[in-house]
């Protein structure tokens, strides 16, 4: 948490910069807009950085008190959420298309109904990666 609390007035500043030597269109602006997105790259690196060293030492913490590992919980979270959104895009274009599809040959309903569920099983992946993550912790 202490990692975002540093990196983002940081990053609110590059970006802010970098807006400001858009408006240029030197040769001069170019130089500092490559230099600052070296430099964001350089952060990024660190964060990530922090960020994988992170749980390492949480999940030692948490093995010597015997509570439960956060990162798994938010993981859990994350691949639940990434999931539904996924699948969520996948049947909306689908079931469009499904739709359309079944205006002109109504005979096409059990195909068109495969298809989409074949996108909704993206949601069911998410699902097991979260059990599977909360089972671990």
């Amino acid at each position: 948490m202490l990692t975002w609390l540093i990196v983002l007035p940081v990053l609110v500043a590059v970006l802010g910069a970098v807006r400001l030597l858009r408006r240029r269109r030197t040769r001069h602006a170019f130089r500092w807009l490559l230099a600052t997105n070296i430099a964001l790259l350089g952060g990024a690196l660190v964060v990530v950085a922090t960020a994988l060293a992170g749980p390492a030492q949480a999940s030692a913490q948490a093995a010597a008190s015997g509570g439960v590992n956060g990162s798994a919980l938010i993981g859990a979270a994350i691949a639940v959420a990434g999931a539904s959104i996924g699948a969520a895009i996948a049947v909306a274009y689908t079931g469009a298309a499904a739709l359309a599809a079944l205006s002109e040959r109504p005979e096409m309903f059990g195909r068109a109904m495969v298809i989409v569920g074949l996108a909704e099983g993206i949601a069911v992946y998410g699902l097991v990666v979260a059990i599977l993550l909360i089972g671990k912790a």
